[in-house]
């Protein structure tokens, strides 16, 4: 059943569509993941334009994030101030990679910069998501190995304008979270993500939250920078298309009920191996359609209204 979307100008077929998303769905429920850097590569495979599938993507993780903000409200393992700081830095960071979206789509390149955006970013969390998987799965069969710090105070520590955040523990300048916000506001921005993938491991190394509030304030900042950034989309460039989305929440939505039955069955460092395998491969693949000489090497577009 062939359904057309349109804002990508495209015909799909519906069962494709909500496969991506149950996809989608099932990773996020096994691997606890919002799953947007890995729901608008895919949309790039079937065929939907990256701008459109950037800009509709992030509505899947407004829809996933809300209801785990809520839980952690409940559970008390929100801290609200460092979110709100997060927050302003990544509204500012979403500004601007609004900007420099649109910039790059009227010079016609944007279609590259997201396809190397993600090569780069996935190649990189790839690799360090599975040099870290194996360590933990060769510390798990050798309990005796030192294990190393998390976190140590380092120059980050002794910036100015201190704030305290007494959820998290924490005394330290507001520049820190505020920049590490900038730059998950770009990314959500120019990649279509909430960049939990980022921030997460930034609260832990570099801020030095403890783990038990990481999740919870990490899903509060990207659900309201992810819902801002979808809006902007949608006022700037209409980029966002309605129907696609409508289709991948609802495959999302089963799909994540799937895959928490299945992520039970797997230990974490399994999940995590596994997770940074798919990663990896779905960078390849976006490497590989970049570098291979395309079937038709013109295409003719007409633009404005005669």
């Amino acid at each position: 059943m062939q359904i057309y979307l349109p804002i990508a100008e495209t015909s799909v077929n519906a069962f494709t569509l909500l496969g991506v998303g149950g996809g989608v769905g099932v990773l996020s429920g096994m691997f606890g993941v919002g799953g947007g850097f890995l729901i608008t590569p895919l949309l790039f495979f079937i065929g939907v334009p990256p701008a459109v599938a950037v800009a509709t993507g992030v509505n899947q993780v407004v829809a996933s994030s809300i209801s785990g903000v809520l839980a952690h409200l409940k559970r008390k393992t929100v801290d609200l101030r460092m979110g709100t700081v997060l927050l302003i830095g990544g509204l500012f960071g979403s500004l601007l990679g609004i900007w420099f979206f649109n910039l790059m789509s009227r010079l016609g390149q944007i279609d590259l910069i997201v396809q190397l955006s993600y090569v780069i970013f996935l190649g990189i969390i790839g690799g360090l998501m599975l040099q870290e998987s194996l360590r933990a799965l060769m510390r798990a069969k050798n309990p005796n190995a030192v294990r190393r710090k998390l976190h140590t105070h380092t120059w980050v520590h002794n910036l100015p304008l201190k704030m305290k955040f007494r959820t998290s523990g924490l005394y330290i300048s507001v520049f820190p979270p505020l920049l590490v916000g900038v730059g998950v506001g770009i990314l959500a921005a120019i990649m279509g993500v909430g960049g939990g993938f980022v921030l997460v491991p930034a609260m832990i190394y570099l801020l030095g939250m403890p783990t038990k509030v990481v999740i919870g304030t990490s899903l509060f900042q990207v659900t309201f920078v992810a819902a801002f950034t979808t809006m902007m989309h949608a006022v700037t460039n209409q980029s966002v298309d309605v129907m696609l989305a409508i289709f991948l929440i609802l495959g999302g939505v089963i799909g994540a009920q799937v895959g928490t039955r299945l992520g039970v069955k797997l230990r974490a460092e399994q999940l995590r191996i596994l997770l940074a395998l798919l990663v990896l491969a779905v960078c390849g693949k976006i490497a590989f359609d970049l570098l291979w000489t395309p079937s038709e090497l013109y295409s003719i577009t007409v633009e404005g209204r005669f």
